[in-house]
């Protein structure tokens, strides 16, 4: 009796170990490590050192604006002059169309900066017709640069115009520091990180999702959110844009 009390001691033990091992690992790399089921390898699509893969909207090749600095793929307002040609340069990964996904980056604004994150394009539509969008916005001082109100739906981090995020879970850096964002999507379960914390989930197609779409926005434009598979894209809001370390998992 007393050799079967210490061997389930040792058992018990044991796991207790494991878990405090698995916790903090997650823990501690919460950027980079997901919990999601069925993860596969991640797949860069941009690693600081080459633009393969990258074409413009309904494009062949990279606007001559989008280009690398200092490893990062950066929209270059200089350049915009150079070629008399404003914002609108759009860009997508054209290598290959994604379904369910986890996918991350890091990205940095100027004072009042504006973009997005967008999947599942398709493009025989306009893009932000249909596709869906993770919010990027310099949120501390846009409003003021650009003497406007925003509502919640169009700050960082939300579903553009159909989910908003969770503010008490939202940091958000200044302009010109990097932050982090992770988008995770499958038809069960959607959800937005921003510099490590969830700020929403979603079910896709629900009804909830259904009424939202039929109430806002969106509500001429059927065919928004529809693509169950598509391009992951960068837009282009004619302002200096950063992005970094930007890659892939199939889920």
């Amino acid at each position: 009796m007393k050799r079967i009390l210490i061997a389930m001691s040792v058992v018990c033990l044991c796991i207790g170990c494991k878990r405090t091992m698995v916790n903090k690992i997650i823990d501690t790399s919460e950027e980079t490590v997901s919990t999601v089921d069925g993860k596969g390898e991640w797949i860069s699509l941009f690693d600081g050192t080459s633009t393969e893969g990258w074409r413009a909207f309904r494009g062949e090749t990279l606007p001559p604006q989008w280009t690398i600095v200092d490893g990062a793929l950066t929209f270059d307002t200089e350049k915009r002059l150079e070629t008399d040609k404003k914002g609108g340069n759009d860009i997508v990964y054209g290598v290959e169309e994604f379904d369910n996904f986890e996918l991350y980056l890091e990205w940095k604004l100027p004072a009042g900066g504006n973009s997005g994150i967008f999947y599942h394009i398709n493009e025989e539509y306009w893009i932000s017709d249909v596709a869906p969008e993770y919010q990027l916005l310099d949120d501390l001082q846009w409003e003021k640069i650009n003497k406007a109100k925003l509502q919640e739906w169009q700050k960082t981090g939300a579903d553009y115009a159909m989910h908003t995020p969770d503010n008490s879970k939202k940091i958000v850096k200044p302009a010109g520091e990097w932050n982090t964002s992770r988008i995770i999507f499958t038809p069960d379960h959607a959800e937005h990180w921003l510099n490590g914390n969830k700020l929403l989930e979603f079910v896709p197609w629900s009804k909830d999702w259904k009424k939202r779409k039929a109430s806002g926005k969106w509500k001429d434009h059927p065919e928004y959110g529809t693509f169950k598979k598509g391009y992951i894209g960068l837009q282009d809001h004619d302002s200096p844009l950063w992005f970094k370390n930007i890659k892939i998992r199939k889920l």
